[in-house]
C-alpha cells in the first residue's frame, strides 16, 4: 500500500510509551499549577518591597508562565501522540526552553528584589 502525499499509516504505540506522554503532560499540568500557587502567595504572602508594584509584577510574571505552560501542554501531548503513533521522531519540546528561561528571569527579579529590600 502506498501512502498519499501527506498521508502516514498510525499503528497505535506501546500502551507504556503512551502513559509516559500522559504522564509527562500531568507534569507539565503539576508546573503550571505550582507557578499559579506560587503567583498567589507572593501576591497575597510575600511583605512590599522597596519598589512599588514589585511584588504584583512577579506574581504576574509567575501567572503567565503558568498559562503558557498550560496552553503549550496540549498540543506537546497531541504532537508527540501522533509522532509515536506514525513511527516519526519526537517532535523538539520548545517548552523546556521557555520554562528555563521564564524561570530565570523570575528567579533573578526576585533575587534583585530581595537584595534591593
Amino acid at each position: 500500500m502506498t501512502d498519499s502525499p501527506g498521508k502516514h499509516e498510525e499503528q497505535e504505540p506501546d500502551y507504556r510509551f503512551s502513559l509516559a506522554n500522559e504522564r509527562t503532560f500531568l507534569a507539565w499540568m503539576r508546573t503550571a499549577l505550582g507557578l499559579l500557587a506560587g503567583a498567589v502567595a507572593v501576591r497575597q504572602l510575600v511583605p512590599e518591597f522597596g519598589v512599588p508594584g514589585a511584588r504584583t509584577i512577579l506574581a504576574l510574571l509567575c501567572a503567565a508562565l503558568a498559562v503558557l505552560l498550560t496552553a503549550a501542554s496540549y498540543p506537546r501531548w497531541r504532537r508527540v501522540q501522533r509522532a509515536m503513533r506514525r513511527g516519526e521522531p519526537l517532535p523538539p519540546n520548545r517548552m523546556m526552553l521557555l520554562l528555563t528561561i521564564g524561570l530565570a528571569v523570575i528567579t533573578a527579579l526576585a533575587v534583585v528584589l530581595v537584595v534591593t529590600g
